[in-house]
């Protein structure tokens, strides 16, 4: 195993945590108000009928038996990820 090269702040913070002197600010609004957006961006509310090709098909359910979870999740989850932003191409970058 790799042993993790801490700075000072770093050692700092793990020593303070592992000393159980961190000490939660949420409160029970904020957390109902995190929870909440949680639920309205996982709700599924709408239903769509797509065309793939098999060979697609197949390589998304191996992807999603890998992972463990359906397969539609998989599918949700690459386009909430594409809409919001947060997805990354990573074959975009690479040299021809």
């Amino acid at each position: 195993m790799t042993e993790v090269k801490l700075d000072k702040y770093e050692k700092d913070i793990l020593a303070a945590y592992e000393a159980d002197e961190f000490v939660s600010v949420m409160t029970p609004e904020r957390k109902k108000e995190i929870q909440q957006i949680a639920e309205n961006t996982f709700r599924k509310d709408k239903r769509i009928n797509i065309y793939i090709s098999n060979r697609d098909l197949v390589a998304i359910q191996k992807r999603a038996l890998e992972e463990g979870i359906p397969y539609q999740t998989l599918v949700s989850s690459i386009i909430h990820k594409y809409v919001s932003g947060s997805w990354r191409d990573l074959m975009a970058n690479k040299a021809n």
